[in-house]
């Protein structure tokens, strides 16, 4: 419409219609280009120039491993389940020993009962070798001549010593040998036995 056509309307009382107010756009803007799919979450976007192309080499190809290489592996192997085996086994020994020493203690243990004669009154030291130590027992003057002579002996008990017959002893010995701690033969010169002086005094914890 022309501006002459428009002042004769207007003129005549005609106004011109509003023009409609255009809406605020609220949406965030897009920087994708026409097209491009949108990323994932976290996902980078993908480089140009890379697409399509091969991924190189992530190392040097392994060679081949000759058979010395083999053999020296199974060498190796083999020695490593022998000394495997080897540790069990000694595991085993040592474990089974332990039991039956445990076992022998506690049968000797029940076979000494109410047969020990140690003396309350004793006052005469009798001492001996045991466990790399001196040790010493209390006898009166009867066991002291007893003990010397072979019809007595001694043993060891839960850090106890226990003066018992030769019979006892005999059979203690077999339970359990390690526990007999003085065993003297009667058929050996007395000089053999330097502690059956009453009057030879050592200190207890001297190390023999």
């Amino acid at each position: 419409m022309s501006d002459s056509l428009r002042d004769q309307l207007m003129g005549l009382g005609f106004k011109p219609a509003p023009k409609p107010e255009r809406k605020p756009d609220t949406r965030k803007p897009d920087a994708r280009k026409p097209g491009q799919k949108p990323h994932g979450k976290g996902a980078a976007p993908p480089r140009p120039g890379h697409a399509g192309k091969p991924r190189p080499p992530q190392g040097p190809s392994r060679k081949p491993r000759s058979q010395e290489d083999i053999d020296l592996a199974k060498a190796y192997a083999i020695r490593a389940q022998r000394e495997k085996d080897e540790r069990i086994e000694a595991e085993r020994v040592k474990q089974e020993e332990a039991r039956l020493r445990r076992e022998a203690k506690a049968k000797l243990e029940e076979f000494l009962k109410d047969k020990a004669l140690n003396d309350a009154e004793a006052d005469i030291a009798r001492h001996f070798p045991y466990g790399g130590k001196i040790k010493r027992i209390y006898v009166n003057a009867e066991q002291l001549k007893s003990l010397n002579a072979g019809e007595l002996g001694v043993v060891q008990q839960n850090g106890r010593y226990l003066l018992v017959s030769s019979a006892v002893l005999v059979e203690a010995e077999a339970i359990f040998a390690p526990a007999v701690a003085l065993k003297v033969d009667s058929n050996a010169p007395a000089g053999d036995d330097p502690y059956a002086d009453p009057q030879y005094q050592v200190p207890d914890d001297l190390v023999w």
